[in-house]
């Protein structure tokens, strides 16, 4: 435990400055002892992290949540593994095969099938010895014996069981269990990748919102004219299209993008070493972001999808998370935000500026590790948002390419049939169940971190 001032606090809810380490050391003597009666260390004991984790393990509701979500993770991570048409291990002709881990290389573009598996089907080949998938379907892969919506229950024409349709197959003979494996990997693909590009700019301007405020950010009007110009350059020449008319794709947008604003920032440290050119000014910067939260917040989710979906030529997952990204932040920007007003004004922030600790440094090394535990909570209920946004996406047909199974496309076949009652119960279900998990992991999460202030 620490004392600061005269208060206590556990060593990991609270992020020391380094004051027995060599910056404070090589501090001088005058500065010592402006903060040898600020800190105080006694030993540590205790973490916030812990605690939180040690309290929500102990909500039943949130303890299930969890391993639930464990298991759709180990479904999404080993999807490939579990459904598939293609041997986990074969040998033919004398020789051993695994396809499964070889398909891997290939879409890599580091291998490519060679005989006797180059345009043939897997089912067909005479094995010696083989290891199939638990379903040895893909959800792409067309069962022409079993077409027009055959039921889990009903009479299937497959050589062994083996090969049954265990929760039935849709109009084209698709296997609705693979779809479901597979749809998992979307899902939580989705999910915690568009949140952690939320969690990114969420992270960066809440905290700097929070910690610097309207008055304690100073910049020049060389570093704003110049990042403005990179910005809009680096943005016009990403879209430029390539000699077929065609995007250069997401890359190439990272790239450029980042690129110019690196070039804008280092022409403005150059300049801004003449006196003219460095004239600094304070920049509102927790104003702006606020009013930036304000106008995204205003702007329907669902409506800029659509209009994002409608500009791309080819549908692309990856430009669906990018937007669930990039509109999902504000939650987190406010959570930082609100964290960090209350984190600037305590002792240790005090005794770290005495210390002679940049501000940058103080507020990523000393501030932000102890605003991320509340973040927990809107990062958790953004990944159910995303997800069940996906989902509805999916379901209208926008923003995936049309061979991509989802447990929206799956609903979406179920409307063509009601009687498929299988089509809707699965991957409704499945859509609930992964819902709710997160909403009472991040339920969880709150009533973890109340818990432990009182602590």
């Amino acid at each position: 435990m620490y004392i600061i001032f005269g208060v206590g606090v556990q060593s990991e809810s609270l992020w020391l400055p380094d004051a027995l380490n060599p910056v404070a050391k090589r501090a001088s003597m005058s500065q010592l002892t402006r903060v040898q009666h600020t800190l105080a260390v006694l030993g540590p004991t205790g973490g916030s992290l812990s605690e939180v984790w040690q309290l929500l393990r102990q909500q039943p509701a949130a303890r299930w949540s969890l391993r639930v979500f464990w298991v759709l993770l180990f479904v999404a991570v080993f999807a490939d593994f579990i459904a598939n048409d293609k041997p986990l291990y074969c040998r033919l002709g004398g020789r051993h095969y695994f396809p499964v881990a070889k398909h891997y290389l290939i879409k890599a573009g580091w291998a490519e099938w060679k005989a006797p598996f180059t345009g043939a089907n897997f089912a067909d080949l005479p094995y010696e010895r083989v290891i199939w998938p638990p379903i040895p379907y893909s959800p792409q892969v067309l069962d022409k014996k079993n077409l027009n919506y055959v039921s889990p229950f009903g009479k299937q024409r497959v050589a062994s069981w083996r090969y049954r349709h265990w929760l039935g197959s849709d109009q084209i003979g698709r296997d609705v269990a693979a779809g479901l494996v597979w749809g998992t990997r979307t899902a939580l693909w989705v999910g915690l990748l568009s949140m952690s590009i939320a969690l990114v700019i969420g992270l960066v301007l809440g905290a700097v919102a929070g910690f610097f405020g309207d008055d304690g950010l100073t910049t020049t009007w060389t570093h704003i004219v110049l990042n403005l110009f990179g910005l809009i350059a680096g943005l016009f020449l990403a879209f430029v299209p390539d000699t077929n008319g065609e995007w250069r794709g997401w890359l190439h947008l990272l790239m450029t993008l980042s690129g110019y604003l690196i070039l804008a920032n280092l022409i403005a440290w150059a300049v801004t070493r003449l006196p003219v050119l460095n004239k600094r000014i304070t920049l509102p910067v927790d104003l702006l972001v606020m009013r930036l939260v304000e106008i995204l917040n205003s702007i329907p989710a669902l409506l800029l999808l659509l209009a994002v979906a409608a500009v791309l030529r080819k549908p692309s997952l990856a430009a669906v998370m990018l937007v669930i990204g990039l509109i999902r932040w504000t939650g987190i920007a406010r959570f930082v935000r609100s964290e960090l007003l209350r984190i600037r004004s305590l002792s240790y922030i005090e005794a770290a500026r005495v210390l002679g600790l940049r501000e940058w440094r103080i507020l990523w090394r000393h501030a932000v590790p102890n605003a991320l535990t509340p973040v927990l909570i809107a990062l958790s209920f953004g990944i159910a948002g995303a997800i069940l946004l996906e989902a509805f996406l999916s379901f209208l047909g926008i923003g995936l390419a049309p061979d991509e199974v989802t447990w929206g496309t799956m609903l979406n076949v179920a409307r063509s049939n009601f009687r498929a009652w299988w089509l809707a119960l699965f991957p409704g279900l499945a859509i609930f169940v992964t819902v709710t998990i997160f909403n009472l992991i991040g339920e969880g999460l709150s009533e973890a971190i109340r818990g432990q202030r009182q602590i």
